[in-house]
Order: structure tokens, then sequence, then C-alpha cells
């Protein structure tokens, strides 16, 4: 027991780090936009851990360090870090929900796509207006919060949506080579 959860631990460890790098070497799209691939990150963490409330919370936390730590947003520290962990919570909820539809559990591999497609686009969708919402109060935003969730959290999402289903199929497969059980 005691050596599957240093497993999954030392996993979330590595898959933050690339998210990490990922976010910092993905290019900026047309306006600025850079997608929160950590975010991606954090959500295949989550479906590897799924009954384990307190490794996702954890790594929401270290997602959230990551974030501020890389904002090129103004003054965007706090935000991000809080919402990560408003996101990894809501998501977790989400996350539960998924995976308690019988449909989920008879499609199996497929339900995991659905959970990795569905978590990423409500997610992204989450963090980017948690992190809008709380700039906007700590901080105050160039234009309105509704034209910057239109043209930045709305390209961001289906972008990370396409990237986390890319990335969480190699890391399935990677892990499948390495007889690493996921659930």
């Amino acid at each position: 027991m005691r050596n599957s959860r240093t497993k999954k631990m030392i996993l979330n460890a590595i898959l933050l780090g690339i998210g990490l790098i990922m976010h910092q070497i993905f290019p900026a799209l047309g306006g600025g936009v850079t997608p929160d691939i950590s975010l991606v990150m954090l959500f295949c963490i989550m479906i590897i851990n799924r009954d384990d409330y307190k490794a996702c919370l954890i790594s929401g936390i270290i997602a959230g360090i990551f974030a501020a730590m890389t904002t090129k947003f103004p003054a965007g520290q706090l935000p991000n870090f809080v919402d990560k962990i408003i996101t990894v919570n809501i998501m977790y909820g989400v996350m539960k929900l998924i995976y308690i539809n019988p449909l989920t559990a008879k499609l199996g591999k497929r339900g995991d796509q659905i959970a990795i497609i569905t978590m990423t686009f409500i997610g992204t969708l989450v963090s980017g207006f948690a992190f809008l919402s709380l700039a906007s109060v700590m901080v105050g935003l160039p234009v309105a919060l509704t034209k910057l969730f239109i043209a930045v959290v709305l390209p961001a999402t289906l972008i990370n949506v396409v990237t986390s289903v890319i990335l969480f199929n190699v890391i399935v497969t990677s892990l499948k080579r390495t007889s690493f059980q996921l659930n």
C-alpha cells in the first residue's frame, strides 16, 4: 500500500514539473494568450488520484504555487494561487459526479477520455473565471471581465482540451508500459 502511494506521489511530482516546464515553453498565441498547461496536468493527476482528495488538493496547491511563480499577469500571483485551490475543489466534485455515472463505468478506458475532456473544458472555464474575478477585485483588469473571458479564457479552453487529450493518452500509454496501475 505505502509503495503504491509513494509511486503516485512521485508520479504527481513529475507531472507537475512537466506541466510547469510546458507552461514556460508553450508559446503565447494571438493576443498574448498562453494556455495553462499546468492546469491540464492537474486534471490528469486528479484522474489518476480520483479516490484521494488529499493528493488532488496538494497537487492543486503546488500547481497554484507554480502558476503564481510563473504568471505574466501584473500582480497575478495571489489570484493564480487562489484560483487553483478553487478549481481543484470544484473539479474534484465534478470528477466524482463523472465517475459515479454508470455510463462512465461501463465505458472503461473511454470513460477516462470523457472525464479528461469534461474536466479540462469545465475546469479551464472555472479556473479562468476564478482568476479573472479575483484579479478584478484584487488588482483590477485592463478591460471588462467578460471581454477578457471571451478573448482569453475561451481560446485557452479549446487549446487545453486538445492538449489534455494528447497528454493524458501519452501518460496512460507510458504508465501501461511501466505496468503502473492507475486504479
